[in-house]
């Protein structure tokens, strides 16, 4: 009894290994002591980390959508969430941990920054709750929220196809586990439907601008492309109309996410829609999760549905 009372004051005289233990059991049983730091019984805190560079360029709607989720679901649920925005391209183990001692956090939510080793180990060994959002963990040591980027390219493609598009392209990323979902679901689609072929081009070696240059000379000999985001799609469909090419006609595109981009342009993109706040909310309740003593790697996906628009053309 004395071990576990001081485990839960946080006195000395315990080893750091015991004392998570006798915490995560009593998070697990929902034992709320009284020992809180100067909060109140019960409180928790966590700290999100959104990416800089998506939350000041196109995809700023996209991060906007989730983070109003996560702020909303923080709030029901009680929790104190502290929102800071990083340079995802120089996130390190060291700047997690800052910020979350700057907040006196107990869990972390990462936008768009995926995990690796060295966090999985961390959070192991110090017993923090570390969540994906709008991320997905191939090897299934962090859990995730994220849309259902499979099934929505494949949701996707199977539309060119009714159509009666042959030949697509997909337009596509591979430096995430989120974006490669939806290549495999574009392929899945294509695989299930004889006498159709599919083509993929990396966006990382291909810019938008010569991507459009090669399909109207041609080069991919293809009738529709599935982009996948509603940028790049937007900007070879500006691009494709800016060409008077006689390739408009009955070219489709289909893009990804429903930014507010797709409803700007002319005409209105076809897309899939993605419900951004949902997924915010997702993530918050799988915090919530981990810090009441959830072991399990969780991976939640929201559905998504189609907006028909007017850049998809039966041939």
């Amino acid at each position: 009894m004395s071990t576990v009372s001081r485990a839960l004051a946080n006195e000395i005289g315990i080893s750091d290994a015991v004392r998570r233990d006798v915490q995560r059991m009593a998070r697990a049983l929902g034992y709320k002591s009284k020992h809180t730091n100067g909060q109140a019984a019960g409180d928790k805190r966590a700290v999100a980390l959104v990416p800089l560079g998506s939350a000041t360029s196109g995809l700023s709607g996209f991060y906007f959508g989730i983070l109003e989720g996560m702020r909303a679901q923080a709030a029901e649920m009680g929790m104190v969430l502290d929102v800071r925005l990083v340079n995802e391209a120089v996130v390190t183990l060291d700047l997690i941990k800052k910020q979350m001692a700057q907040t006196d956090a107990e869990g972390v939510l990462l936008a768009g920054i995926d995990a690796w080793d060295g966090l999985v180990q961390w959070a192991d060994e110090t017993d923090s709750s570390v969540v994906l959002v709008n991320g997905a963990d191939p090897k299934m040591q962090v859990s995730g929220a994220a849309p259902a980027n499979f099934y929505g390219a494949f949701m996707a493609t199977q539309r060119l196809i009714d159509a009666g598009h042959r030949r697509i392209l997909h337009y596509g990323q591979k430096s995430r586990p989120t974006l490669l979902q939806r290549q495999r679901g574009f392929q899945a689609a294509i695989a299930a439907n004889p006498g159709v072929t599919g083509t993929v081009v990396y966006g990382a070696e291909c810019r938008t601008e010569q991507l459009l240059a090669d399909v109207l000379a041609g080069v991919h000999d293809v009738t529709a492309v599935f982009s996948w985001n509603d940028i790049a799609a937007v900007e070879m469909l500006e691009g494709l109309y800016a060409a008077d090419s006689p390739l408009v006609e009955g070219f489709s595109i289909i893009g990804f996410d429903d930014l507010p981009i797709a409803g700007m342009a002319t005409p209105r993109l076809s897309t899939i829609r993605v419900d951004r706040e949902a997924i915010g909310r997702s993530a918050v309740r799988l915090l919530v999760q981990h810090m009441d003593g959830e072991r399990a790697v969780l991976q939640v996906e929201t559905g998504v549905s189609m907006v028909a628009g007017e850049t998809v053309f039966s041939i």
